[in-house]
């Protein structure tokens, strides 16, 4: 499998840009001064520590220096194991990324002793470090900054994210850390969601296709809890993978952050031009499975719907067969999505998995020469002429496609009213026998012709 990626911002592939790393200890406000930073909700911000476990990338277009930005979880002790140990490392790896280090503070809280461990830990990292105090949101707080000359590294910087000040000052700090980058081109990538229930193993399919320890893979549900975006190129194709925190039934939603990790993987598949619908195989397709497939297929998404660790199952005889035809009982709202069967864990299918991918990101954007389309539709009304409603019948004159992502046709007819649901599918057909429109939605749409009967 020929893959090469890199550390990405969502709005850019490959770009040479220098990055900083937002470390500090857990809710001092460093997700919200990553979203200040690149002017959008890009990490969760809730008032609860550990909200932030993966790390995050962002993109801050400063024109004097753009660059690109890493939100990481906060520092914990890491003796336990657990959450905190792996978080410690992500963070790890972020500073090994950095050329230069942000160290939020808390000028609310004022020094504690999980600051001085973490400042310990970045004397180590052998980053330049730019020591920045958030919450710095009146003159009393700011007069006792001088506590955190303490760490070692120079005059805090007062800033405060959720009222967008200091951060200028925070800027210029940065600078001479940041050699000059021009901002690279806009290159043509295609965007892909991973999404499912919790726990059918994204973020390990996520890793798999990267070959590297991306984000935290751990068996307790709910584990990824933003949306991560990584460019990365696959023979030839510049893509953009998006992992997802996993989709719970409603009513199932915890409060807090995990209703809003629904929100962002629902955003990350309107985000997205494919959809992949991730599955265990151990379980099949539950209800779930089926809500979040259609939720792809509503949003007019290209869809490859993924059955992951088929390491677990029994493979004998026509058992790719046997699945698909199961999987397409149940999901006959998209008879047009593609199925692939992997197992992230083994790193089985991953190439068919992202061919399949790229293949549906290209039909989604197939169009079709006008006299060639119109030549389809005719012969089509010639072996199945439309059935009469109410005396009248449908008389279609011209069919045009209009848009691309997805191939939206438009068909000029007598009345649109005189379109039965079945016929408008019959049409459908046609079109997908005569086009390539693998794991793609097309979309028709019937106008009626001024004096036409």
């Amino acid at each position: 499998m020929t893959v090469q990626h890199s550390p990405p911002s969502p709005a850019e592939s490959g770009a040479a840009l220098p990055v900083v790393a937002i470390v500090g200890r857990p809710n001092v406000g460093k997700s919200a001064l990553f979203n200040r930073l690149v002017g959008g909700r890009v990490a969760l911000v809730e008032d609860l520590p550990g909200t932030t476990r993966d790390r995050i990338y962002g993109s801050v277009d400063w024109p004097r220096r753009p660059f690109r930005l890493i939100d990481t979880g906060g520092l914990e002790d890491g003796a336990a194991g657990g959450y905190p140990a792996l978080i410690r490392m992500q963070i790890r790896r972020a500073i090994d990324e950095a050329a230069v280090i942000v160290f939020a503070v808390d000028a609310r809280d004022g020094l504690t002793a999980a600051d001085l461990e973490a400042a310990e830990l970045l004397r180590r990292a052998d980053r330049p470090v730019v020591l920045v105090a958030n919450k710095a949101d009146n003159a009393a707080r700011r007069a006792d900054l001088a506590q955190f000359y303490g760490l070692g590294f120079g005059e805090p910087i007062a800033v405060s994210a959720y009222h967008d000040s200091g951060i200028p000052d925070l800027l210029d700090a940065l600078e001479p850390y940041l050699p000059a980058a021009e901002a690279p081109a806009d290159a043509q990538t295609l965007r892909i969601a991973i999404v499912g229930r919790p726990n059918v193993g994204k973020s390990a399919l996520l890793n798999a296709i990267l070959g590297e320890e991306r984000v935290i893979v751990s068996s307790v549900p709910g584990t990824t809890r933003d949306a991560i975006d990584t460019a990365f190129s696959f023979e030839g194709h510049e893509l953009v993978l998006v992992d997802t925190a996993g989709i719970r039934r409603r009513g199932h939603i915890d409060p807090g952050v995990e209703k809003h990790s629904v929100l962002r993987a629902q955003e990350a598949i309107e985000r997205a031009d494919v959809v992949l619908a991730v599955m265990d195989a151990t379980e099949m397709l539950t209800a779930q499975d089926g809500h979040i497939i259609g939720f792809a297929e509503e949003s007019l998404r290209s869809l490859v719907i993924v059955l992951n660790k088929i390491d677990l199952i029994e493979r004998v005889g026509e058992w790719r067969a046997d699945l698909t035809r199961l999987i397409r009982r149940r999901v006959k709202f998209a008879p047009w999505a593609e199925v692939v069967f992997v197992s992230a864990r083994e790193r089985l299918g991953i190439d068919e998995l992202l061919r399949d991918a790229v293949a549906a990101g290209e039909a989604r954007n197939g169009r079709i020469g006008t006299p060639r389309l119109n030549q389809i539709v005719k012969r089509a009304l010639v072996k199945h002429s439309p059935p009469a409603v109410s005396g009248k019948r449908l008389r279609v004159f011209y069919v045009t496609q209009a848009e691309t992502q997805p191939p939206t046709f438009v068909f000029f007819v007598n009345n649109p009213d005189l379109v039965h649901f079945s016929y408008a599918r019959y049409l459908e057909n046609c079109l997908r026998e005569a086009f390539a429109f693998r794991g793609t939605p097309i979309k028709l749409t019937f106008k009626g012709r001024s004096g036409a009967e």
